[in-house]
């Protein structure tokens, strides 16, 4: 299938960052990778030397794990980004942030981007009171983005919202969380958007 749905905690270890993969244990430093900061494997605490080729490759793993799209979805980013005026990378990381399951994670309804991805999918997520179930919807700036009625008392989604109280949201994202519903205010800019990430390499690794 096109979406890694293997061990995640693995992914972040090869990759050697923390990509929020896993909610809960990470916010609890109970992570593997905060625990084991290297690769698997019998030799994965051997330095190796990375080529041009391999840097811009792991930064193109990176989004795409992170965010949880496929090859398919991060070219046509890229591509959209790039027929664009201004700086491709940015643009690019800007369209990302602005799927609707993205939106979801930020929102802190769910605390990781898969966990966001299934409310989408299931039908959980209601966009302007219309139910959306497709995770790359793009949210616009003034639309409100809120859980299903019947949805709010969801055990997980109840944990994701006592969790993100204690780490904050952000900026670009206003939310009541007593009603668990939020309004996407704004498109943020890049330097806004904390993510292990340089999309300058994508976007070298792209343009060849």
């Amino acid at each position: 299938m096109a979406r890694y749905r293997g061990p995640v905690e693995k992914i972040e270890r090869r990759l050697g960052v923390d990509l929020g993969l896993k909610g809960e244990r990470r916010l609890a430093g109970k992570s593997a990778f905060e625990k084991r900061p290297y690769a698997p494997g019998q030799h994965g605490q051997r330095r190796t030397k990375i080529s041009d080729y391999g840097l811009q490759l792991r930064e193109k793993q990176k989004a795409k794990y992170m965010y949880g799209i496929s090859e398919k979805q991060m070219v046509r980013a890229y591509k959209e980004a790039d027929s664009k005026d201004g700086n491709t990378g940015n643009i690019m990381i800007q369209l990302l942030e602005q799927r609707l399951d993205n939106v979801v994670y930020r929102m802190g309804f769910a605390s990781t981007r898969n966990f966001a991805r299934q409310l989408t999918t299931h039908g959980h997520i209601m966009v302007d009171g219309k139910r959306v179930n497709v995770p790359s919807f793009r949210v616009k700036p003034g639309q409100k983005v809120e859980v299903k009625e019947k949805s709010k008392s969801n055990p997980q989604v109840v944990r994701a919202l006592e969790l993100t109280a204690q780490t904050g949201l952000a900026e670009w994202v206003d939310v009541d969380k007593d009603k668990v519903f939020g309004i996407f205010t704004r498109i943020p800019e890049r330097e806004e958007i904390s993510i292990p990430v340089e999309e300058r390499l994508i976007v070298e690794l792209y343009s060849k």
